[in-house]
This record gives structure tokens, sequence and C-alpha cells, in this order.
């Protein structure tokens, strides 16, 4: 296994044209808490010359890695071969940490110095990996990396495992966010380092994710052998604030875990190709499970192995995995549902019960609340734009079915919208007429961004009780945690990271 005595190095490439806004960004890096720079030479503006060279590399205030990546290996050189060697051999001879010098460049050219021996394969897993790091390791280079396109998180746990096992210091890393993980994780298994952007938009390579939100969201600095995983399975994930809320939880309540994106294309044999990849030396506890993959996760735990109202509902949200891989699962969207409406009511869930509930929509969210509706007994009626999907999901939980077109006549106490009518970017719209809120007395709106849709302003404004999507949010996310963890859950900083995210207030 690679040595991990020593800590994981966060390396920030720097992109700039200039020398001289290198240089900058160099001091920028070690202000952010950057461990080392790679000085990528084939982004400047003109070639670089031994002053170059010397400016870049007296005084620096961080270790150095010089790398002057050609064109097929995925930089921008594309000049004499001979010269860009040449280039290095300088850096290493000015007092470089480390050259990266390219697997394919003969051993007998390759320059002396500190070496980075590195290959990269943007097209995906090489299919001669194994033949490949096999070399690498065979090599006198003082550090072995291979980087890959991801075609799926199973990739990035590939890319773990190269390093993991090796007794040499090494880099390996899957490109782009399905390869977010290996990033992410590469302190946790023992890495020579990772690298990280200093800003959005200077990337060297598709997945970096910046210096700050390695840190900040993705507990860099705390990561270790010990660490804990979980991660959010979903397409798409990018935007999800899920990884902000449970690394701030588990920050809060001292959790040694972290918690990382998972993008994993639609199709079940995707979801399993993935599954099957998580064996027990990756730590994997825990796994959100967002769209359009919670059937797929409930087929994949067992039916045997949920609760009776998630097998009701036919999806799970929600999979807990113990040290020797054995999986449970449950979906938290209809209690976190559900606990918002009551709690914002000041009522039990069994005084649900004979209340009558208007549920507009009947996708996946709009089925885990009517199946809780109707465990509760209460008197719920569906309006869909498709009334065949209505009735069919009314017939399964005994409800109501109307067209969506009969939606201003409701005389429903309550109104859960479980549509995307009026989330962002569609603020203006609105799946209930102002008329019909007269004769309301709550309105649920299961949408969190924005905060205040203009239903929930409309009823608010007609005297209704209302009810934010974001309780059901931050609801869903505490079960989960105390699902997975057994502690309880630090709600209130939840709920405070979830509103600056859809406030902006945080990036």
């Amino acid at each position: 296994m690679s040595d991990t005595t020593s800590k994981p190095a966060l390396i920030v490439p720097l992109t700039q044209s200039t020398v001289g806004e290198m240089r900058s960004a160099m001091r920028q890096s070690a202000e952010a808490g950057a461990d080392m720079v790679e000085c990528r030479l084939d982004y400047l503006a003109n070639p670089p010359d031994e002053t170059d060279l010397k400016s870049l590399l007296e005084g620096n205030p961080l270790p150095v890695i010089v790398t002057y990546r050609p064109k097929r290996q995925g930089g921008r050189f594309d000049g004499d071969e001979s010269e860009r060697l040449k280039i290095l051999a300088a850096a290493a001879g000015l007092g470089a940490d480390y050259i990266d010098v390219e697997l394919d460049v003969p051993p007998a050219s390759r320059p002396k110095g500190p070496t980075i021996l590195s290959h990269h394969d943007f097209a995906g897993k090489p299919a001669d990996l194994d033949k490949i790091i096999a070399e690498l390791e065979a090599s006198d280079a003082d550090v072995c990396k291979i980087v890959f396109a991801a075609n799926g998180p199973e990739d990035a746990l590939a890319a773990l495992d190269l390093f993991r096992k090796s007794d040499r210091p090494m880099i390996s890393l899957a490109m782009g966010e399905a390869g977010l993980a290996s990033r992410i994780l590469a302190g946790k298994f023992g890495a020579f380092g990772t690298f990280a952007s200093l800003t959005p938009g200077e990337e060297s390579a598709p997945g970096q994710l910046t210096i700050a939100r390695m840190k900040n969201i993705y507990r860099w600095d705390s990561a270790g052998p010990a660490t804990e995983v979980y991660g959010v399975i979903g397409c798409p994930v990018a935007h999800s604030m899920s990884p902000a809320i449970h690394n701030s939880a588990f920050g809060e309540t001292g959790i040694d875990a972290v918690y990382v994106p998972l993008l994993i294309e639609p199709g079940a044999e995707n979801f399993n190709r993935f599954m099957e990849a998580v064996a027990p030396w990756t730590d994997m506890r825990g796994l959100s499970v967002t769209i359009p993959h919670k059937e797929n996760a409930l087929v994949r735990v067992g039916a045997e192995k949920i609760d009776e109202l998630s097998r009701q509902i036919g999806a799970i949200n929600t999979i807990a995995i113990t040290p020797d891989g054995s999986l449970s699962g449950t979906n938290t969207d209809y209690a976190a549902a559900i606990d918002a409406l009551c709690a914002a009511m000041g009522i039990k869930r069994n005084d649900l019960s004979g209340r009558r509930v208007a549920v507009i929509g009947a996708g996946g969210v709009a089925r885990a609340i009517v199946a809780a509706l109707s465990h509760y007994n209460a008197e719920t009626t569906i309006y869909n734009r498709t009334f065949t999907r209505a009735e069919k999901l009314a017939d399964e939980f005994g409800a109501k079915a109307q067209p969506i077109d009969e939606v201003s006549e409701i005389s429903s106490e309550i109104i859960i919208n479980c549509t995307s009518i009026g989330m962002h970017p569609n603020v203006n719209d609105t799946p209930v007429p102002t008329d019909t809120l007269a004769r309301v007395k709550v309105v649920f709106d299961t949408i969190y961004n924005p905060i205040q849709t203009r239903l929930l302003r409309e009823a608010s404004d007609a005297g209704c009780m209302t009810v934010s999507g974001v309780d059901m949010f931050v609801n869903q996310a505490v079960a989960q945690f105390e699902f997975w963890t057994g502690t309880k859950a630090p709600r209130d900083l939840m709920r405070k990271v979830v509103v600056r995210h859809l406030t902006g207030q945080e990036k």
C-alpha cells in the first residue's frame, strides 16, 4: 500500500498565461492553504526561456511541479519535442521540486531530476491499465501518475484502488464529474496528492474542484484512513446541496466522515455496476439516492430489507451499508413531507385522518406523499396533467383522481404541490389559480428553489398557512443522517446551509 505517513498534497495547477500571473497565483495558492503548485508551462502565451524559469522558481512560497504537457497527452504544447524536454531539464536544474514527464517519452530521452512519470487517457479507463501501472512502477520515477476519464463513479473507485494497493508514491485520478470521488478521497487512501484549481475557470483537467470547495465543503484537511464515506447517487448531481449539508453535519457532530457526489447515468445497469464496485475497503457506509435511481435502489437492496411503507411507495432514497457490505434502505421523503406538514399545522400524524387533501402531480414525490396520506387515512384527491396516471396512483392507494383542469374547483383543506411548476427559473408560474386559495387553509409546496414560490406567496396573501419545500428537504436530510449514524442530526445548522445555498450566500 502507498505510504500514508506523510500528508497527501493538495496541489493547485497554475494555468495563467504569463509568468507574472503565475507568480501571483502561486502566492494566492499558498494563502488558500495549498501544499504544492504545478506550473503548467504549456498554458503560457509565449514559450518560456531560462529567465522565465528562474522567475518562477526563485523564492517560491510552495514546492513546485513543472509540467510542459504536449497535446498528445491532453496539454497545449505542440512544438519541438527536444526543446520541450530541454525546458523540463532546465527546470530541474533550477530547483523544481518535481518535473512531470510523460510515460511515452523514451527512457533515454527523459530529463534527469526528481520526476513524476505520468500517463493520461481522455477516452476512458485504459484497457491495458495493468500494463501501464506495471510500467510506471518499474521505472525510477519518484512519483507515478495515472489519469483517465471516468465513465462512472466505479472508475473513481478503480483509481483510488490503484494507489491504495501500490507501494510507490502515486497520483491516480478519474477525470470528469463522474470521477470526483477520486479527487475528494485521495487523501483518505494515501495518494501522493490531488489537484484543485485556485478559482473556477482555472482548471487544468475536467472535474477539478476549487481548493476552497475541497477544504470547506469536502473536509480535505480532516480526511484520513479511518474516514467513512457517504454519497449522493443521481443524474444530475452537480448542483446538489446534499454534500454541503451532510459534510457540515459531520463536522458539527465530530463524525469522521465525508460525503461525495456520485454521477450515475440513467439505467439499472449503470447503478448496479457502481454498487458492485463498492467493496469493503471503500468504507462506504451510506448513500442518498435521487432521480433516476430510486426504483433501482429498492431492487438492489431488496424488498425484505426496507420498511413496509417504502415497499408500498416502490422506491427508496436512502441506503445504509454495513462494514461487511450488507444493505438496508428506507424512503425518507414521505416522513419528511408529512412531518413538515404536521409541524406547521401543530398536529400529530394520526390527526391527518379524515382531512381532505389535494395533491397536485402524480410523479415520484407525489407517490411518496399519497402513500403516507393513505397510511394516515387522509381523504386524498390527486390532480394531474395526465389523468390516467392520476387514476392509477389513486386506485393503488384508495384516493380519488381529477383532471388538472379541475384544480380551480378544489375544496380541500390542504393543497400539496408535487409538480415542478414554479421551480427556478420559472418562478412566475403557479399550479393553482389565485381565487382557489381563498377556500383553502394550508398550502404546502414541495419545491425548495425558490424558498418562497409564487404559490406560497399568493397563499400567504390569501390567509393560508404555508409550508415550504425547504422544510421537507431538511427533514429528509436529517432522517438520512440519523438512519446512517444513529446520531441526532444538527437540524438548525443543516437548515442554515440550505438557506445559504438557495440565497446565493455560499457557492
